[in-house]
């Protein structure tokens, strides 16, 4: 089992130094994987819309020159926030940039008042989840190089060229997020490479799993291709053992990484515990 790591506030002095500091750990600490979320101002269960918060593809950029080996993506990216053509090229170049370390994270986005306060559309329910069906067909298409005139109902491609073409083969894994059983697992496993589910519980977590197995047969996908991953919040206060044990029962699952979170960013020493005692504990799972 591979662990990565998510960054989801900003909301400390000399953000440019801390951020470099936390990519160094990571980096270093043997994690797979390093996160951010696209969101234009923070959510209200994290700290509400007067926190500090930075556009994700930016600060991937930034992160990106730090490091050296962690895999680097949007946790997960909302189909509302950019033009789908105009999209894919911030993941390319990340992954150019990166020498091959993108991950591209999509999903159909939730936060309407974030939308709505920022002047963005955002769609019903089934017009978001029709466009997100849109943009997996053309990140398909754009990063096979195809370049056959796209029209969908939402988006049109008239001469799709698109150089340079990412280093990562045969293009960033595709992680559809969410956990949606009709219509989001059904994406997963029709045009995804991993799913991210929330590490609620074994039950919960299984459960999903059926679901997304039962699309696989459905559309004709190998469900073992398909990157299970979850995320969730390292609760380290207690001691690093009961995470550890839950992630033994993960991979059980099939789950091959947990993605974690901080409630607190300022103290660095909660990254060093994970990368000491959990990172190299799970491993073998």
């Amino acid at each position: 089992m591979r662990i990565g790591f998510q960054i989801t506030k900003f909301n400390y002095p000399d953000v440019h130094q801390h951020l470099a500091e936390i990519a160094r750990m990571v980096d270093d600490g043997g994690f797979y994987s390093l996160w951010v979320m696209d969101h234009y101002f923070q959510m209200e269960i994290i700290g509400g819309p007067d926190d500090p918060m930075l556009e994700a593809y930016t600060t991937l950029g930034y992160l990106a020159g730090l490091t050296k080996y962690v895999k680097l993506g949007v946790l997960i990216t909302g189909v509302i926030y950019r033009y789908p053509s105009f999209l894919l090229k911030q993941v390319t170049t990340l992954d150019v940039l990166s020498n091959g370390r993108a991950y591209f994270g999509i999903g159909a986005g939730w936060y309407e008042r974030e939308a709505r306060s920022l002047g963005f559309p955002f769609p019903s329910t089934r017009e978001r989840f029709e466009q997100l069906e849109e943009i997996l067909q053309i990140a398909h298409q754009l990063w096979r190089g195809d370049r056959t005139p796209y029209h969908g109902k939402h988006f049109s491609l008239p001469e799709p060229i698109f150089n340079p073409q990412p280093i990562s083969q045969p293009h960033p894994p595709i992680m559809v997020g969410g956990e949606g059983e009709k219509k989001t697992l059904r994406m997963v496993a029709q045009y995804g490479d991993a799913c991210n589910i929330n590490m609620r519980s074994i039950d919960f977590v299984r459960h999903k799993f059926n679901i997304l197995r039962q699309h696989c047969d459905t559309v004709g996908r190998d469900y073992s291709q398909i990157e299970k991953t979850l995320i969730g919040v390292a609760e380290l206060s207690n001691g690093t053992q009961k995470i550890i044990e839950a992630c033994h029962q993960y991979a059980e699952l099939g789950v091959s990484q947990i993605i974690f979170g901080l409630s607190d960013y300022h103290d660095l020493k909660q990254i060093e515990q994970l990368a000491e005692e959990i990172v190299p504990a799970v491993q073998a799972f």
